[in-house]
C-alpha cells in the first residue's frame, strides 16, 4: 500500500468501459479546479477504437478510444489510475490485467458483486506489487482541487457547495459512497473542507482498508485531521484501533461507526452493503465505536453529534496554531450543457429540422398524428400509410386502394427497361443491394417513369383553361414538346395497355368524378388520328387519375393540388413502385451468381 498521496493535479486516468456522464463529470471537475490537462487520458472500450468527443470547459476535445488495456497503457504511459466501470462479471479480470501493467498504480473498481475469491486475488496481487485497489463496490475517491474518480461527489453544484474545487485540511475515508457525499458537505460546513476523500467500498473484502488510508493521511503534511465513517460488520475498524494504540497515527481522528440501530432488531439484518452485516458482538457498531474511543479517537455518542465533534476538533487545531484555514477562492463557471439549459428554461435553441409527418417522441411512433398501434389494429394498408406520410391525412379507402393498385401495376416492366437494366448490370458487377437499387432509380426521368408529374401538369393546365384536345396537342407541337403520358413503343390503338384499362375501370367504378381522365382519353382519341402508337400510357393514366383523386375526394384545396403536382408527389409513386421491381431484379441476379458476361466495348458502335 502506498504511503503518501495517490493523486495530484497532474494525475491522469484510463477509463474502462465508456460511460459518458461520469467521464464528463471528471472533465468538468478538472476545469473547475483549473487543471491544464484533462484527467482522462484515454478510454478503453473493448472492440472499439477511435475518439469520443467530450467537453473540457467550453472547448470540445477528442479523447482516444482503445480496444485493449495493453494498447491504452502503451499509448498513455503517464496515466497511472485505472477506473473500471465494467460489470461484476468482468471487473476482476480487467482490473487484474490493468494492475499487471507497469504504468498503473491505482485501480478503482466500481462494480458491486465481484466474487469474493476474485477480490482476494486482486488484493494479494496489489499488496505484493505495492499497488492500490479502491473498491469493489466503490464510488471512488477525490483529491480536492486536483483529481476525482467518476461520479465521486455527485453533481457540479454539490462539488461547489462542498468546496471540493480547492484543497482543505481534512482527510476522509468511508465505506459508503453515498455517505461520503453527505460527509463532504458536513465537513465543508464546519472546517475548511477535505484534502482527500476515499470510499473504500462496502464489500466484505475491500481492496484497501480504512486504516490503510488513515495511515496514508498521517504521512500527508497538508492533512491536519482525519474523519472516518465505518459501519457494522467485519473487523476493519480494529486495524485502525491497533494503529492508534501503537501510536502510528499522530493526527486527530474523529470516527463514527454507523449501524447502532441493529440492536433494535430481533434477528440479524443486512444493511445494504455486502459487508454491513454484524457477525457477532465484536462486529457490532457499538463495540467498534467503544474500541475506537478507548484507543484515543474522538467518537461522538450518536451520528447526530458527529458534525459537532468534527467542528470542535478542527477549531482546537486552529486555536493551537496547528493549522490555518485555507483561504476561499472563486471557482470558474462551468458552461452548462445545452440540453440541460433547455430543460431548465434558461436558454432557447432553434431546431434545425421541422417534421410535420411523423413524431417519435412518445411511447410509439405516430404517422401524421396516428399512433403505430392504431394503424396495425385498424388493418390499414400501404396506401393508408402513404396517405398519412405523403398527404398528412387519412384518405378514403377508394383513394388508398387506388394508390396500392398504382404501386402494384408499376412495380416492374421487365428486365429491358433502363432502370432494371442498370440494376442488373450493377448486381452482376458484384455491388451491394443499395448500390444496385440506386443505379436503377437514377434513370427515372421524363423518358422512363418520370412522366407522371408532367402528364398531370399539362393535362390539368389544358383542362382548367378549357382547351380542346386539338388546341392542346397543336399548342404542344408548336412548342416542340411531346405530350407527356401519350405514346408507347409497343402498345397501339388496337393493342391497349392492360394496366391503363385496369386503372380506368377502377376509377369509373369508384371515383366520384373522372373529368381529368376523360379529358386525357379525348386527347388520346385525337393523337391516335395522327399515329397508331400515340396511345394513353400508364404514366398518363396515373397522372390524370391522380388529378381526379385529389379534386374529387374533397380533401384538398386548389392551392394544395397545385403544390402536390408541382413538388413531384406523383413521380414518388413510380419511384416507390419501381423500387420493388429493381430490388427483385437485384436479388434475381445475385441468386443466379452470373458475372458480367462480356466486355462493355463489344456493345459500342464507334463513329467518327
Amino acid at each position: 500500500m502506498a504511503t503518501g498521496q495517490l493523486f495530484s493535479k497532474t494525475t491522469q486516468a484510463l477509463f474502462y468501459n465508456y460511460k459518458q456522464l461520469p467521464i464528463q463529470r471528471m472533465l468538468d471537475f478538472d476545469f473547475l479546479c483549473g487543471r491544464e490537462t484533462p484527467s482522462v487520458a484515454g478510454i478503453i472500450n473493448p472492440g472499439s477504437e477511435g475518439f469520443q468527443k467530450l467537453f473540457f470547459g467550453q472547448e470540445e476535445i477528442a479523447i482516444p478510444v482503445h480496444s485493449t488495456i495493453e494498447a491504452a497503457c502503451a499509448a498513455h504511459p503517464t496515466a497511472d489510475v485505472f477506473i473500471n466501470f465494467a460489470s461484476f462479471r468482468s471487473a476482476a479480470a480487467s482490473s487484474m490485467s490493468a494492475l499487471k501493467q507497469p504504468t498503473i498504480k491505482v485501480a478503482a473498481i466500481i462494480a458491486e458483486g465481484v466474487p469474493e475469491s476474485d477480490a482476494k486475488q486482486l488484493i494479494a496481487y496489489a499488496k505484493a506489487n505495492n499497488k492500490v485497489v479502491i473498491g469493489p463496490a466503490t464510488v471512488g475517491g477525490i483529491q480536492a482541487g486536483a483529481f476525482k474518480i467518476g461520479d465521486t461527489a455527485g453533481t457540479i453544484d454539490n462539488i461547489i457547495q462542498c468546496k471540493l474545487y480547492r484543497p482543505g485540511s481534512v482527510g476522509f475515508v468511508s465505506k459508503s459512497g453515498g455517505m461520503s457525499n453527505e460527509l463532504y458537505n458536513t465537513i465543508a460546513r464546519v472546517t475548511d473542507g477535505i484534502y482527500e476523500g476515499i470510499a473504500i467500498g462496502g464489500d466484505v473484502f475491500p481492496g484497501s482498508t480504512l486504516s490503510d488510508h488513515v495511515l496514508r493521511f498521517n504521512n500527508i503534511p497538508q492533512v491536519k485531521m482525519v474523519v472516518v465513517l465505518g459501519e457494522l460488520g467485519g473487523q476493519d475498524e480494529y486495524s485502525l484501533v491497533e494503529a492508534l494504540k501503537q501510536g502510528k497515527i499522530n493526527k486527530p481522528v474523529v470516527a463514527w461507526v454507523s449501524g447502532t440501530c441493529a440492536t433494535l432488531f430481533k434477528s440479524e439484518v443486512q444493511f445494504g452493503h455486502a459487508g454491513a452485516k454484524s457477525g457477532g458482538e465484536m462486529e457490532s457498531a457499538q463495540a467498534k465505536n467503544q474500541a475506537l474511543r478507548d484507543a484515543g479517537a474522538v467518537v461522538p455518542t450518536s451520528y447526530e453529534a458527529f458534525e459537532g465533534a468534527i467542528k470542535d476538533t478542527f477549531e482546537k487545531l486552529v486555536e493551537a496554531g496547528k493549522t490555518t484555514p485555507v483561504k476561499e477562492v472563486s471557482p470558474p463557471q462551468i458552461p452548462e450543457d445545452l440540453s440541460t439549459a433547455i430543460k431548465s428554461g434558461k436558454v432557447r435553441a432553434p431546431t434545425h429540422i421541422i417534421s410535420t409527418i411523423s413524431d417519435d417522441r412518445g411511447e410509439e411512433p405516430c404517422y401524421a398524428g396516428v399512433p403505430m398501434s392504431s394503424i396495425v389494429e385498424q388493418g390499414l394498408g400501404v396506401g393508408d400509410v402513404i396517405s398519412l406520410l405523403w398527404f398528412k391525412r387519412s384518405l378514403p379507402r377508394y383513394c388508398t386502394r387506388f394508390i396500392e393498385i398504382c404501386v402494384m401495376l408499376c412495380a416492374d416492366h421487365g428486365p429491358c427497361v433502363s432502370g432494371a437494366h442498370n440494376s442488373i448490370v450493377t448486381a452482376r458487377a458484384g455491388k451491394d443491394l443499395v448500390s444496385c437499387l440506386v443505379s436503377g432509380l437514377l434513370t427515372i426521368g421524363p423518358r422512363f417513369g418520370g412522366a407522371i408529374d408532367d402528364a398531370a401538369r399539362y393535362f390539368k393546365d389544358a383542362y382548367d383553361k378549357g382547351l380542346t384536345p386539338y388546341e392542346f396537342v397543336e399548342s404542344m407541337k408548336k412548342k416542340g414538346i411531346r405530350v407527356p403520358g401519350i405514346g408507347h413503343r409497343i402498345k397501339r390503338g388496337d393493342n391497349r395497355d392492360k394496366r391503363v384499362e385496369l386503372l380506368q375501370l377502377y376509377a369509373r367504378e369508384n371515383f366520384p368524378s373522372v373529368k381529368y381522365m376523360e379529358y386525357a382519353v379525348q386527347v388520346e382519341t385525337y393523337t391516335l388520328s395522327k399515329a397508331n402508337n400515340l396511345v394513353l400510357n400508364v404514366d398518363g393514366a396515373i397522372g390524370s387519375l391522380f388529378l381526379d383523386l385529389l379534386a374529387g375526394s374533397g380533401m384538398f384545396t386548389k392551392p394544395e393540388i397545385d403544390e402536390i403536382v408541382e413538388i413531384g408527389y406523383l413521380n414518388g409513386l413510380f419511384v416507390l413502385a419501381r423500387s420493388i421491381g429493381l430490388i427483385g431484379h437485384t436479388f434475381d441476379q445475385k441468386r443466379l451468381k452470373q458475372p458480367l458476361y462480356r466486355h462493355p466495348w463489344e456493345d459500342v458502335l464507334y463513329t467518327k
